[in-house]
């Protein structure tokens, strides 16, 4: 696969806040709200979906390197799309998982994966997106 590479100001993960800092009850919160989210695989699968789909920088620029945990990327994408839950709650909130509901979200998390790279095949490896794709 080929890598391709967007800047940051373009990546829908970065506008939706999945970096930023969360403080107090607004992080207890959250963490409470990821862990049901994370522990539903039906729902979480259905966001990583959704991912796929609305947030084309951030994929290609991420799903387009093997080298990287894909399947954290797009269940913390799909925790952020879903609650507006930054990605070091989401991986506070993984922990709390059995094994069982790990299992299950890494299986949506290989769907939405091969959805994806189908896609990027069929559409010549280009971003699905209006903007062409970002040159060093």
């Amino acid at each position: 696969m080929e890598r391709i590479y967007h800047p940051y100001h373009l990546w829908e993960d970065w506008k939706f806040g999945m970096w930023r800092n969360v403080f107090g009850e607004e992080r207890e919160t959250l963490l409470k709200k990821a862990t049901e989210f994370t522990g539903d695989a039906k729902l979480y699968g259905s966001f990583m979906l959704r991912v796929i789909t609305e947030w084309p920088y951030a994929c290609e620029h991420n799903l387009s390197s093997t080298s990287i945990n894909r399947q954290a990327f797009i269940g913390h994408c799909a925790c952020c799309l879903a609650l507006n839950c930054p990605e070091d709650i989401t991986r506070l909130a993984w922990h709390t998982l059995t094994q069982e509901q790990q299992n299950k979200a890494n299986a949506q998390a290989d769907i939405a994966i091969a959805t994806w790279e189908k896609q990027y095949n069929q559409r010549g490896k280009k971003c699905q997106s209006d903007q062409s794709e970002f040159q060093f």
